[in-house]
C-alpha cells in the first residue's frame, strides 16, 4: 500500500509513520492541544510545494488555511467586541489588522516551532522555506482550520485567544511593531481624502539577495526612497518616514 494512500474527508494526507506520529504527538504536547484525528493535524502541515513535487496524489493544507483564516478573523473580532467594547470600529480594525497580519502570525508559528513540523518540497527546503514568514503564517492558519474541524469552535477559540490576546495587549500598550502603511493610509484618507502612492525606484543585488528601494507620494510630495529586503519591507520603511513627517 502506498504511504500516501490514506484519505480523509478533508483531503488526502500522507500515511503517518511511527516516527511521524511521535512528531505529531510532540507538537500537540508543546502546543497544549489534542487532536482526535492525527491525519487532520498532519494535513495541516503539508505545504503545496510537497504536494506538487511528489508523484503520489497528496493534498496540501490550502483548504484548511482558507478555513482557518476565517475562524481566526471571527475569534479575534469577537474578542475585541466583547472585551474592548469601548473602542470604536477604527480601533478594532487597526488592532485586528496587526494581530492577524503575516508578521504577527509568523512570530507565533515560530514560538510553536511549526517550522520543525511542516512538510515541504525539496525546492522550498533549499530556498529556506522553513523560515519564510508567509509559509509559517499560512501553516498556522491551516492548523486553526484543522483544530476547528477536529475539536469544534470553543476549543479553537480558546487556543487562538491564548496565543493572540498577548499580541492584542502589546498593541494596546504600543509595544508592537507598528504597521506604518496602514497608519499612513488612514491618516491620508482622513486628512486629504486620497491615498498614498508607492513606487519601486530601483532594485539592486543578486536575485537571491535583492535590496528594494521604494518612495511614496502624498499630495504631490514624495518621501524616501527607503530600502528593504523585499518590497513590503521597503514600503513599510518609507511609510514610516512619510507618516512621521506628516504627523510631526
Amino acid at each position: 500500500m502506498s504511504v500516501f494512500s490514506k484519505s480523509i474527508s478533508f483531503g488526502k494526507a500522507p500515511e503517518i509513520s511511527s516516527a511521524r506520529k511521535r512528531e505529531l504527538l510532540l507538537f500537540q504536547k508543546q502546543a497544549d492541544i489534542k487532536f482526535k484525528n492525527l491525519d487532520l493535524l498532519n494535513l495541516a502541515f503539508i505545504h503545496r510545494s510537497f504536494a506538487n513535487e511528489t508523484a503520489e496524489l497528496v493534498d496540501s493544507n490550502e483548504k484548511l488555511e482558507f478555513l482557518g483564516d476565517s475562524v481566526l478573523g471571527l475569534v479575534v473580532s469577537d474578542w475585541l467586541f466583547t472585551q474592548l467594547g469601548s473602542l470604536d470600529e477604527g480601533d478594532f480594525s487597526r488592532i485586528k489588522s496587526y494581530v492577524v497580519s503575516e508578521e504577527s502570525l509568523a512570530v507565533i508559528a515560530k514560538q510553536l516551532r511549526i517550522d520543525n513540523f511542516i512538510i515541504i518540497g525539496k525546492g522550498e527546503e533549499y530556498s529556506g522555506g522553513r523560515s519564510k514568514k508567509a509559509l509559517l503564517a499560512d501553516c498556522l492558519e491551516a492548523l486553526f482550520g484543522a483544530y476547528y474541524l477536529d475539536a469544534g469552535f470553543k476549543s479553537v477559540q480558546e487556543f487562538i485567544q491564548k496565543l493572540l490576546v498577548p499580541v492584542v495587549e502589546d498593541v494596546l500598550q504600543n509595544k508592537h511593531r507598528r504597521d506604518y502603511k496602514t497608519l499612513l493610509q488612514e491618516y491620508v484618507q482622513k486628512k486629504y481624502k486620497t491615498y498614498p502612492l508607492y513606487e519601486l525606484v530601483k532594485r539592486i543585488g543578486p536575485e537571491h539577495d535583492n535590496t528594494f528601494f521604494v518612495q511614496v507620494t502624498v499630495q504631490q510630495t514624495s518621501y524616501g526612497p527607503a530600502a528593504g529586503n523585499n518590497k513590503k519591507e521597503a514600503e513599510q520603511a518609507v511609510a514610516k518616514i512619510a507618516y512621521e513627517a506628516l504627523h510631526g
